[in-house]
């Protein structure tokens, strides 16, 4: 029986090109890709797959959250990242939200397959660099932290509000886009920049740059026109 993929990535083609190469073996079966979102926990729920790959940076909801949140409705589905970043801090906190492998968006088609058949059969797969990475967090736990280490600071709803605000949101927008009230908002949104120690929104942004929350300054332009509007 073939192990059943749904593919979760914010670029359209990206996607594609993943579902095709996946495809071209056998062993494997693309139920679907979907973009980066509220709805990825219901797809999950609709296509029921063995195996989601998604990306670590989704518009809206980072993937870690949108990981916790699967593996609540959804305890036997494997989750694999498959994404740019690679520090610490991300490995550390994706195996904490239960993810079963990390590879990064240079992998070589083997790998990538090689991870798939791995978590399909119960066991967990780290990138090799990515697991150098945490053995040397393990070997040198007194080392000096980078400022990504601030992400765990945040839980993960202020974490999905940090992002939401940076991409240009107003508080009542992502109060609408989580379904929670404009006053949860704003209580979450206080707490997140006294933890961090911020003052106004530029260092919010700022801070979820450095974060990895969101990509680019382009990805704040390109919804602020949606701020504006709400």
């Amino acid at each position: 029986m073939s192990i059943r993929i749904l593919l979760v990535d914010d670029n359209h083609l990206f996607r594609k090109g993943l579902a095709a190469l996946i495809s071209n073996d056998a062993e494997f079966l693309v139920l679907g890709d979907v973009p980066g979102g509220m709805h990825v926990t219901q797809s999950a729920l609709d296509f029921e797959p063995d195996i989601i790959v998604m990306d670590l940076q989704l518009d809206g909801l980072n993937g870690l959250e949108t990981s916790a949140q699967i593996k609540r409705r959804l305890p036997d589905v494997r989750i694999v990242l498959l994404t740019a970043l690679q520090t610490q801090e991300h490995v550390r906190t994706a195996l904490r939200a239960g993810v079963d492998g990390y590879v990064l968006k240079d992998a070589t088609a083997d790998e990538l397959k090689a991870c798939l058949r791995t978590v399909a059969a119960g066991r967990k797969f780290l990138s090799a660099d990515v697991s150098a990475l945490v053995v040397d967090s393990l070997m040198n736990p007194d080392a000096p932290k980078t400022s990504a280490a601030r992400l765990e600071a945040l839980t993960p709803r202020e974490r999905s509000i940090l992002q939401l605000v940076a991409e240009g949101r107003t508080n009542r927008g992502a109060a609408e886009f989580l379904n929670i009230s404009p006053k949860t908002i704003e209580k979450h949104r206080s707490s997140l920049m006294h933890k961090l120690g911020l003052r106004n929104a530029a260092e919010l942004t700022l801070a979820a740059l450095d974060l990895g929350l969101i990509e680019r300054p382009g990805a704040v332009a390109r919804l602020s026109g949606e701020g504006r509007r709400q």
